[in-house]
């Protein structure tokens, strides 16, 4: 069993991996197919603080990875790890419609326009599967003991 605290470092890693490398580079493929204006990783400074637009995204799904070690063992007895990570990924887009958007003045869900709703749904889900395959493939690595030999 791993510590609670290697597993919500683990579960930052998953959330920052799977944002970087599966949600961005299905914008990647989505962008070469001309269906999204822009590609994913950008440098434009996000206030209040400057942060890099990919950095300050990857941090926020960093963040969505630690909630999803803290339930990723209910999640996976109760429904298993596949459909577990689908509906992880969807309880960040719903948080987004629900809370974000509207705290930003924009309504809800930012007035559901039709052409973008499916593309949220599918980066969404890709990050929920991408995170759990992350935090499964993290997890598994061999630790170093006190003494040199590894251990599982």
């Amino acid at each position: 069993m791993f510590r609670t605290s290697t597993r919500l470092c683990v579960g930052f890693l998953a959330g920052i991996l799977s944002h970087l490398l599966l949600e961005d580079g299905l914008r990647v493929l989505l962008y070469l197919a001309h269906l999204v204006p822009a590609l994913p990783w950008s440098l434009a400074p996000v206030p209040p603080l400057g942060v890099p637009a990919s950095l300050n995204a990857a941090f926020w799904d960093g963040l969505w990875g630690l909630a999803y070690a803290l339930v990723e063992r209910r999640l996976t007895a109760s429904v298993g790890r596949e459909l577990g990570g689908l509906l992880f990924g969807i309880f960040p887009l719903l948080v987004h419609w629900f809370v974000v958007l509207p705290l930003k003045g924009l309504g809800v869900g930012g007035g559901f326009p039709s052409a973008a709703v499916p593309f949220d749904i599918a980066f969404n889900t890709i990050f929920g599967i991408g995170t759990v395959v992350f935090f499964r493939v993290l997890l598994g690595f061999p630790r170093r003991c006190t003494h040199g030999e590894i251990r599982q």
